[in-house]
């Protein structure tokens, strides 16, 4: 048999079994087929066709998906952005989990916004200004660079003007699909970052625990005043020896959509068993 016969038999092994023969495994050759979760979002309460999610199992890279074609379109990653925005803040010793941002007086959106914050709270938070802050503290170029590392999405951060706001207005732009492959190398810690910004930025990013499940996530909400708001909510799930990467984004009509983000995500990570821990 042809080794070229051979890894199209075994396509969809696991990867450890390619390299005990010397073959090479692209990650598009590790996915196995798609399967449609489309029903979960309509009972979920969600229009299939004004949102996506993209679900990914590790180790064995099953993938569940609803609305294929939107998966792949960039949009803005507004809070999601965070993400990044934080692992670099550690990463560039610009801030620690405890350092503190002091309150500049100014009355902002949310009330949570106005005091002094921490890394650790401004995240859960989504307190713009912070990040504004940290923006400013590793400059343009440092965040360009950081994010063209990462392999964020089109990684643009524009000049100098948009420093402070090209996660919020479009400059920046990440499809659901690019989020998901970016958690992944998040969450088994393939980005170049050191083990320390790992574990600080594990202990800022979790969001729930469950029976077993531990999950770390952001959400996200581009306003828009003109045009439709894009909600998000990304992250992964680990259930023992799984993780479930998630990525979903819809159209955000009006702000009964808003909690739609999290109840989406959770009712789609119930439908393929994303919390059947044992």
């Amino acid at each position: 048999m042809s080794s070229l016969s051979f890894i199209q038999m075994c396509k969809g092994a696991a990867p450890q079994l390619f390299a005990l023969f010397g073959l090479a495994l692209s990650a598009s050759d590790a996915l196995a087929d798609p399967i449609d979760i489309s029903h979960a979002v309509e009972a979920a309460g969600i229009e299939v066709a004004a949102s996506t999610i993209v679900v990914r199992r590790v180790p064995d890279n099953q993938i569940w998906i609803s609305n294929t074609d939107r998966s792949s379109q960039r949009f803005s990653p507004a809070s999601t952005s965070k993400i990044p925005h934080t692992l670099i803040a550690l990463e560039a010793g610009v801030a620690q989990p405890d350092t503190v941002f002091e309150w500049d007086g100014k009355q902002r959106a949310f009330d949570s916004w106005n005091r002094d914050h921490s890394l650790s709270s401004a995240f859960p938070n989504s307190v713009v200004w912070v990040y504004q802050e940290i923006a400013r503290r590793v400059d343009l170029a440092g965040m360009t660079e950081w994010l063209a590392r990462f392999e964020y999405g089109n990684a643009e951060t524009g000049t100098e003007e948009t420093l402070t706001t090209y996660w919020l207005d479009d400059t920046l732009q990440i499809s659901a699909r690019e989020q998901t492959k970016f958690l992944e190398r998040l969450a088994v810690r393939d980005l170049p970052l050191s083990d320390a910004t790992y574990i600080a930025a594990e202990a800022i990013m979790q969001s729930d625990a469950g029976d077993g499940w531990t999950m770390y996530s952001k959400t996200g909400w581009r306003f828009r005043r003109f045009a439709m708001d894009i909600g998000w909510h990304v992250g992964w799930l680990r259930c023992n020896a799984e993780t479930y990467l998630f990525a979903f984004n819809l159209d955000m009509p009006d702000r009964s959509h808003v909690p739609l983000r999290r109840q989406a995500t959770f009712a789609v990570l119930e439908a393929v068993g994303a919390f059947d821990c044992r």
